[in-house]
């Protein structure tokens, strides 16, 4: 009986909660982070990132990044000349990757979002690597993706359109077979985040015929996923009345129709909803007004960190080097300091009927995951959808002719091409 009575109570122990993390010295870590050698500097950034993407979601997680936020890890909170942000622009090419790497596991995270908006010069400072970089470089695709995710807050929307963002991803994405599939789907994804404000709108009727060109022939690509964002975008725009009337004279419908015949039931869906959003003849007095930057962000996307935060690791240790959470442990222990925040979200109000474009603010990784939870609690949503359930840890290859002979864009094609 004994033994029985032991077992059961095994039976129903609950799970351990994952423990917290120790606290560190976050003066001392600022400091080496600035002042540091260059591998040094890159084998803390490595640490400091692993310990918030290793992280356990839930209050480990929270708590990590509410330490790194409370104490000011990244110095968004001043303008000084020496800063943690500054390492964006070190001449050692691994610094300048591991900054963008941490800074887009902020973006991830949306306390981590409101953290980075606090510094005036972060954004301004990110596009300018974004165009500076080499393309495809894994320093480029993670500025990319923090920029995508900080699109998700409106003044951000704002500033990056301000700042000729849309029309200088409308020319990068003319030729995709240069660019990688994160490279492609984050940059749809911001453009599409862009598109849905009045001022985005507006800047691309100064260019309607280049942005309904590259959009359609992005309806072509093979990477399925980047379709929501662009169906997102094209029926956005064409809210405006002089984008209708270009794509109406370029023979947008046609083409739109060749996708309906190839496209899945879902995605078809949308097509007819952008076609009907072309052929209508109301205008969007929405537009005239969405730009009051007093409306309060409604960020609905869920804290997800993807798995090529951390991948193609360029820092392996040497013989006898701490790494990770033991140089983090052994060098810079704190003092106690945990404070736990509450979380405040888990996939509030962000089911939309897939049926229609979308009308909100996604990034790419949220999108995977809402669609993954949706799968379980809607019939609305099918099984074999192009979403992915999580990206794949390696670096998606940067491809050459990649653009199938498909959906009216090759020279044999009955598809009429804009």
């Amino acid at each position: 009986m004994a033994i029985f009575t032991s077992h059961i109570v095994l039976f129903y122990r609950k799970p351990q909660e994952a423990p917290l993390l120790p606290s560190l010295d976050y003066e001392k870590l600022k400091k080496d982070l600035v002042y540091g050698s260059d591998r040094l500097k890159t084998l803390l950034l490595q640490a400091l990132r692993w310990r918030l993407t290793h992280s356990r979601p839930g209050e480990q997680r929270d708590t990590v990044l509410q330490a790194y936020i409370t104490n000011d890890l990244l110095d968004c909170y001043q303008n000084g000349q020496r800063n943690v942000l500054q390492l964006l622009h070190s001449k050692h090419e691994v610094v300048r990757q591991y900054t963008a790497r941490i800074i887009n596991a902020f973006a991830s995270l949306a306390d981590g979002r409101v953290y980075l908006s606090q510094n005036p010069h972060l954004l301004r400072s990110l596009e300018e690597t974004l165009k500076g970089e080499e393309k495809d470089s894994i320093t480029r695709e993670n500025v990319l993706g923090c920029l995508q995710k900080l699109s998700l807050r409106r003044p951000m929307q704002s500033a990056m359109i301000k700042d000729g963002l849309i029309l200088w991803l409308v020319q990068e994405l003319k030729d995709t077979d240069r660019l990688s599939d994160y490279t492609v789907e984050y940059s749809v994804a911001l453009l599409m985040n862009l598109c849905l404000r009045s001022a985005g709108k507006k800047m691309c009727s100064k260019s309607a015929s280049l942005v309904l060109k590259v959009l359609s022939d992005l309806l072509g690509h093979e990477n399925h996923e980047i379709r929501p964002y662009v169906n997102g975008a094209l029926y956005s725009i064409l809210a405006v009345p002089s984008i209708r009337e270009e794509a109406g004279a370029m023979g947008m419908q046609e083409v739109l129709r060749c996708f309906i015949k190839e496209g899945n039931q879902d995605m078809n869906r949308q097509i007819e909803f952008i076609i009907r959003q072309l052929n209508s003849e109301k205008f969007d007095e929405a537009a005239e007004s969405d730009d009051d930057e007093e409306v309060e962000d409604e960020e609905e996307e869920d804290d997800v960190l993807e798995a090529d935060l951390d991948k193609d690791e360029v820092v392996q240790p040497q013989a006898g080097e701490l790494t990770g959470e033991k140089l983090l442990t052994t060098e810079y222990l704190g003092i106690m300091t945990h404070t736990l925040k509450v979380r405040k979200r888990m996939f509030p109000g962000i089911l939309q009927s897939i049926d229609e474009p979308l009308q909100r603010p996604v990034t790419p990784s949220s999108h995977r995951a809402v669609h993954t939870v949706s799968d379980n609690i809607t019939s609305q949503v099918n099984p074999s959808s192009s979403f992915r359930v999580q990206k794949l840890s390696s670096r998606p290859p940067t491809r050459s002719g990649s653009r199938p002979a498909t959906a009216g864009f090759s020279a044999s094609s009955t598809c009429k091409h804009i």
